[in-house]
């Protein structure tokens, strides 16, 4: 699937995801390529751009035990490994889209941008608990790019 114009909630995308402890130690870059989720997409009055917050998947399972398990039926439909993965909702990356830290989902298929998109009830369950982290200020949010 070629890169969407317009980014949504719910698409599953690969990215270069910088970690709070990498940008605490002075890294810009991510160490790893890794698929994310848009959590927010939000078109800026201003210029019509997309401001956009991803979360990350990983198969390491939140310290905070603030993620959520992916099915592995999910991780199926999106072509992703069978190793228990998690969303986690505590660490995100901000950036205008489509940005510098995009990435093809694999070198294979380099006009693929996107892996899928989640289904809605397990959307809607990241949706309020990225809520409920968010408004308890329990969230590292890494602005990327502006």
């Amino acid at each position: 699937m070629p890169l969407p114009q317009a980014p949504f909630p719910g698409l599953v995308v690969r990215y270069a995801f910088l970690w709070s402890h990498e940008a605490r130690s002075g890294r810009e870059q991510g160490a790893k390529d890794r698929p994310c989720v848009i959590v927010v997409a939000r078109r800026r009055l201003a210029d019509g751009r997309y401001l956009v917050r991803v979360a990350p998947i990983t198969h390491r399972e939140s310290d905070s035990g603030r993620g959520i398990p992916l099915p592995v039926k999910v991780k199926r439909h999106l072509g992703l490994d069978a190793d228990a993965s998690w969303v986690i909702l505590d660490e995100f990356n901000q950036f205008i889209w489509p940005g510098v830290d995009l990435r093809p989902v694999s070198h294979e298929r380099p006009g693929v941008w996107t892996y899928g998109v989640l289904p809605e009830e397990l959307f809607a369950d990241i949706r309020a608990m990225v809520r409920s982290i968010i408004e308890g200020r329990r969230a590292s949010v890494i602005q990327r790019d502006d």
